[in-house]
Parts: C-alpha cells; sequence; structure tokens
C-alpha cells in the first residue's frame, strides 16, 4: 500500500535540476539547524516540495520552481501560505529573480548548497494550526523511516 507517507523522497516527477534545487536549499536549513521533509502533504490536499522546522518551531515552507516556465505554470503555490511561518521560493542560479512575487522570500540554489536573495515575511501560525501541522509531519517522517527500516511492514496512514 503506497499513501502519502511512504511516498518516495524523490518520486519521479522532479527533474535532476529540481533535485539539485531542492538538495542545496535542504543544505542552507540543515546549517542553520533546521530539518527537512520532501514531498510532505498538507491537510489542503497540496503537497509542498520543502517543509522545514527551525528549533526554534517555526516552519518554512521552501517552493522548488527550476524554471520560469515551472513558476508559470502553478498556480497552487499560495495555498501552502497558510501552512507555514515563511515560505520562499528556491530556484536555480540562472533564473531570473525578477520573475518571483516580491512579497514572498526567494534563495537561489544549486546542488552544492543555496544563499538567500530574499527573505521570506514572517506570519507565525495559529497555536491550533501549529500542533496539527507539527503532528502531521512528525507521523509522515515516521512513516518513511519505519518504511525504510521495514519496506513491507505496513506503515500506518497518518
Amino acid at each position: 500500500m503506497t499513501d502519502s507517507n511512504t511516498q518516495p523522497l524523490a518520486d519521479g516527477r522532479q527533474s535532476d535540476r529540481a533535485l539539485a534545487i531542492r538538495r542545496g536549499a535542504a543544505r542552507f536549513w540543515a546549517q542553520a539547524g533546521a530539518t527537512c521533509l520532501f514531498e510532505a502533504s498538507l491537510a489542503n490536499g497540496r503537497r509542498a516540495d520543502i517543509v522545514a522546522l527551525s528549533p526554534d518551531g517555526l516552519i518554512t515552507i521552501i517552493e522548488v520552481k527550476s524554471s520560469p516556465a515551472d513558476l508559470r505554470a502553478d498556480s497552487k503555490w499560495p495555498d501552502y501560505i497558510d501552512f507555514c511561518d515563511r515560505f520562499t521560493f528556491a530556484t536555480a542560479p540562472d533564473v531570473a529573480v525578477t520573475i518571483f512575487p516580491e512579497t514572498e522570500g526567494l534563495m537561489i540554489a544549486d546542488g552544492f548548497g543555496a544563499h538567500v536573495v530574499r527573505e521570506p515575511r514572517l506570519i507565525k501560525l495559529h497555536a491550533a494550526r501549529r500542533k496539527a501541522l507539527t503532528l502531521r509531519l512528525a507521523r509522515h517522517a515516521m512513516g518513511r523511516l519505519h518504511k525504510l527500516d521495514d519496506p513491507n511492514g505496513g506503515a500506518p496512514d497518518a
């Protein structure tokens, strides 16, 4: 049985370029002390490319955009904003930063790391939503770890 908790970290939908951006962005957040979860499903049915949880409990969603066409084709990114304290895009060094909404954070990333071009806004989540989201993320991560340890063990749904 496959569910949102047991999806692979890369499910074939991501290009090598997008995976490199994701890796660099995750390395940036790890160096800042955060832990990341990839392809995390949210309560609204959307799936975030990266969710970073900082040591202070802040939740940042990072949306990977590998090209201008990738950004133009995406109308769902505003749906993530209600599920994080901060929202930011991550893109490749050769993508023009001027195509991204100025109201959102922006980082440039490659397979080795990332740097911030524009800091994301901080809009703190309501406590009840933070608790529900943190529990959901923990269950996703634990389900994936269970599946890695015992692929046929039937990790529970979240």
